[in-house]
C-alpha cells in the first residue's frame, strides 16, 4: 500500500521544496569540505583538509 502525500496549500508545497533545498545545499557543502577542500577556505593554510583527512579516507576519496 502506498502512502500518499498530497499538500493542503501551496505554501505547505513550497515550504517543503524550501527545506529540500537547504538540506541539499548542505550536503553539497558538507561533501566540498571534505572530499575536495585542500585548505583554500581555511585561513590558517591545510587546516580543514587536516580536519577531514580522516573522512576522506574512509570515504575512499583520494588525497594524496
Amino acid at each position: 500500500m502506498a502512502i500518499v502525500h498530497s499538500p493542503s496549500s501551496v505554501n505547505e508545497s513550497a515550504a517543503l521544496a524550501v527545506v529540500v533545498a537547504a538540506v541539499i545545499l548542505l550536503a553539497f557543502l558538507t561533501l566540498y569540505l571534505v572530499g575536495f577542500d585542500q585548505g583554500a577556505i581555511s585561513r590558517s593554510g591545510m587546516y580543514m583538509h587536516e580536519l577531514m583527512h580522516d573522512g576522506r579516507h574512509l570515504l575512499g576519496l583520494p588525497c594524496h
